[in-house]
Order: C-alpha cells, then structure tokens, then sequence
C-alpha cells in the first residue's frame, strides 16, 4: 500500500443521491485499489433515509463519526421536501459550522461537445460558507430572519472581518497554485459595511500574497461577464449568497448542475465533497442522473487529502479519476442526456473504470 490510509465518510443524501454517491464510492475504490491508497469506507447515516430509520435526519453519533474520518462525500440533500418536525433539520449548516468549513471550492471547466457556452472555461469560484444572509447559518441560536409583523419580514446579513479573512486566505493558496490572479466579487457600492468589511478583509490577506494579482468586480456586472467572458477570469472570491447565485450561473455554461462539483474546506484536517446540484426526486431511481459532479468532488477530496497530508497515494488517485472522467466525457455513448449524450449513469461509471484500469 501507497502511504497512510485513509478513512472516508460516504453519506448518500437523498434521491438520487442514493445512486450518484455509491457510483462515486466505487470509482474512487477502484482508482484507490489502482494506487496502492488503503481507503476503508464508513457509510454514516443522514438525511430522509436516516429520519425513517433513526428517527432523525442528523442521527445520534452521526458528527461523532464524522470527526474520527479524515473526509467525507456528502449526497445532495432534499431538505425542501422534508416533513415538519423538529427531527428533520437540514444537516447542511451544521456540518459546515461544526467542522468550520468556510470555503465552498466550486470549479467550473468546460468540456467539448457537451453542450458548453464557451469552450474554454477554466475557473474556480471560492464561496463563503457560513455567514452571509443565509438564515440557518449567521446566528448561533434562533434565524437570521423575522417577522415582527404580519407585515414586515426582516434578514439579517452577517459579515465579520474573521470570515472574510479565512476565505480570502483561501482562495488566495488556490490562486497561487494556478495562474496567480483572484478577482474580489462584492457589491460594496452599495452595502458600504458589509461588503466593505469584506473587501478590506481580502486586501488584508493579500499583503502576504504580493505574487497574486488581484482586482474587483460589482456583483452584477460580474453576473454579465460570467456571460460575455468567463475566460477573463481564473479564481473568484465572494460572500455566500453571491457565491451560491454566480456558482450556479458558472454551471449554466458548461451544461449544467451536473458538471457543477465541489468541495468544503476549513483550516483543519477534514474535508466534505459535495457537489452543487440538488436531490433531483424528478428522476431518482431512473439511471438517468449525471454522476459527473460527485465523482468530480470526489476526486477533488483526494487530492486535497494528498496534498494535505502529503500522501502519494491519494495524489495517485485523483490522477486516475481525472484520466478516467476526461476519457468518458469525450465519449457520446458515455454520457448522460443533459450533456448530449445517449448513455445512462451506468455508462459513465463503466467508461470511468475502463478508462482507468
């Protein structure tokens, strides 16, 4: 065996997560058998599935499990469908509090014939994770979000000088390993403190980084430009609800939440891969959904782990995934309809392998 090994969370989600994560697990399986990268795999039980078995959709010894693996794949979740019951909490805020992982690494690249706006996208957007106006996750008791009258609704948006320091910094060691250039997306015209403080938390940062060239784009016009020329830029930085709006348009043209992967860091030693799109009910069970961003997720979860820990193995792994997902990719017969395609999810998962071993 190649290096340490490696315990790994696989939590399936909802729908078709439930066909999606084990495709996933078993590319990376066969990628690690490959290697020589000893991976032992620990199903940990979440979501609706959970709720009817455990009577709960965050069970009893879920996080305690969670923090003796080194990182985990996180199905999508369909937390909008849940009933209305204090035991059915959408686990996504408290895992990515629990284990602070304040950057969503979203990468978007365009592949040929599949259906791409552009054919020569290579970016990554770094999405805030755990401020933000989202509701389940700026306040440590209670909502962000209230209604004092049957009238009045009021948010709260939460930005602190830390959070935007973290995620810069970030963004900052991705932009280093590529072509060296960040570009800083807020709309501090207009929210004067909130994206104030952000942007100065981003020029904080950048003193230590003086060999990255760094500039700044108004939210909405960056929404045009993500249009007109995302071949413009490289690495993106922005606060959560930006980041989960732009990420999705990004996805948009490149064919969709399909090809929309991603990845949950923090400063610790774990990581979540979970990919952009969501439980999808419409065509869970049918064979049909895309398995592209779970197992681009996955991939990217192993060379994080291999970088981070310094493990060849690991490295060796994502090497293979992406020989494997290049190669099915570039094969109609192997891909699934929303990237024109004539095959099923089944033909992807064995293009992969193939092109693998």
């Amino acid at each position: 065996m190649n290096g340490a090994g490696l315990r790994i969370g696989v939590l399936e989600g909802d729908d078709i997560g439930h066909e999606v994560v084990p495709a996933s697990v078993e590319v990376a399986r066969k990628a690690a058998a490959i290697a020589g990268q000893d991976v032992t795999w620990v199903e940990v039980p979440i979501g609706r599935r959970a709720l009817d078995t455990h009577g709960h959709t965050m069970p009893e010894g879920t996080l305690e499990t969670l923090e003796s693996l080194d990182g985990w794949i996180l199905g999508p979740i369909g937390h909008r469908e849940y009933p209305k019951m204090p035991e059915a909490v959408n686990p996504h805020p408290i895992l990515r509090k629990r284990f602070d992982l304040f950057a969503n690494v979203r990468p978007t690249r365009s592949f040929a014939d599949i259906g791409c706006l552009h054919n020569d996208i290579d970016l990554v957007i770094v999405r805030e994770n755990n401020e933000g106006f989202q509701p389940d996750r700026n306040v440590v008791a209670g909502s962000g979000e209230f209604r004092p009258t049957q009238d009045v609704t009021i948010s709260v948006r939460v930005i602190t000088m830390e959070g935007s320091r973290k995620v810069a910094r970030a963004a900052f060691e991705i932009a280093r390993s590529r072509k060296r250039r960040l570009t800083l997306v807020h709309k501090n015209t207009v929210y004067k403190l909130g994206c104030g403080m952000f942007v100065d938390g981003c020029y904080e940062v950048a003193r230590d980084f003086p060999d990255v060239e760094v500039d700044e784009v108004i939210v909405d016009t960056m929404a045009m430009r993500l249009v007109r020329d995302p071949q413009s830029f490289d690495v993106v930085v922005t606060t959560n609800m930006f980041g989960d709006i732009l990420t999705d348009e990004a996805a948009g043209l490149v064919g969709g939440l399909g090809m929309a992967p991603g990845l949950c860091i923090g400063r610790g030693s774990k990581a979540m891969a979970q990919a952009t799109h969501g439980s999808a009910p419409d065509i869970a069970g049918q064979g049909l959904a895309n398995p592209y961003a779970i197992i681009e997720s996955t991939r990217m979860l192993f060379d994080w782990l291999g970088h981070n820990r310094d493990l060849a193995g690991a490295r060796r792994v994502s090497e293979l995934m992406k020989t494997g997902i290049d190669a099915a990719l570039a094969d109609p017969a192997s891909r699934t309809p929303d990237i024109r395609g004539t095959g099923r999810q089944r033909d992807m998962v064995e293009a992969i392998l193939a092109a693998m071993a």
